[in-house]
């Protein structure tokens, strides 16, 4: 492959969980990738898969846009950052909620103003949401939940105004993934409600119709196939990874 033929890509909470397993399978493709994260340290693993790294804190406007300008003519912006705070609905506060939000949503929105004008034609943006986006059962997450409901319609208001470049802006929902995110929620969740984390674990994927977890490689898969051609067609759209959990 020609260097001026291969795609280019950014991916933001790229060092672990999802975000880690969407850059290498992008590198797999043959794509020149970007790894953005705040944690430089865990960044150095995916340098060493031919990563290029970057240290962001995608919460300050300051280095978002400096991020967005240094990726003009990319193809790809994976949005994955995200944090979660674990803690009883009656219970969260003011401060949670707003450092919730900035991180998963407003970082999201500005990064969609900034980086998709700049991506070349035939582009394309992944937004990770979340399950939680549509359903409401562990109301411990109630300001995660809210912001993963945000991007929908942040995906929805970019996948118009970047249409006619053309750049595609669709959003996945993964539900129970095996992520380190994963094992903190399991964990605290777990603790609120008296029982164990494996019980926990055990009691929710009895709801999944397939019965289990997904790998972070395996929502990679679905993510890859939003960004690639085959999915040319495709904008606007909130895909479940939910093992049948969520169908609507």
């Amino acid at each position: 492959m020609r260097e001026e033929d291969r795609k280019r890509a950014v991916v933001t909470g790229a060092a672990s969980g999802i975000g880690k397993a969407v850059a290498l399978r992008l590198v797999e493709e043959g794509c020149a990738v970007l790894a953005v994260d705040l944690d430089g340290a865990r960044l150095a693993a995916l340098a060493a898969e031919g990563c290029d790294t970057r240290v962001v804190d995608v919460a300050d406007q300051d280095q978002r846009e400096a991020l967005a300008a240094s990726v003009e003519g990319f193809d790809y912006l994976v949005n994955s950052a995200g944090i979660i705070r674990i803690m009883p609905i009656f219970e969260l506060t003011v401060e949670d909620w707003r450092q919730v939000q900035t991180v998963n949503a407003e970082s999201i929105f500005f990064l969609c103003q900034k980086i998709g004008p700049r991506l070349r034609p035939g582009g394309a943006i992944v937004n990770l949401s979340s399950s939680s986006a549509k359903l409401a059962t562990s109301t411990d997450v109630a300001a995660y939940a809210a912001s993963k409901t945000t991007i929908l319609s942040i995906t929805r208001s970019f996948s118009y105004a970047l249409a006619d470049r053309p750049v595609r802006v669709n959003a996945i929902c993964p539900g129970i993934v095996e992520t380190e995110m994963q094992e903190k929620f399991l964990a605290e969740v777990a603790g609120h409600r008296n029982t164990t984390a494996a019980d926990f674990d055990a009691l929710r994927k009895k709801g999944v119709p397939l019965q289990r977890g997904a790998s972070a490689e395996e929502c990679a898969g679905a993510i890859w196939f939003l960004l690639s051609d085959e999915a040319a067609y495709m904008t606007g759209q909130a895909i479940n990874f939910t093992g049948g959990l969520v169908n609507w």
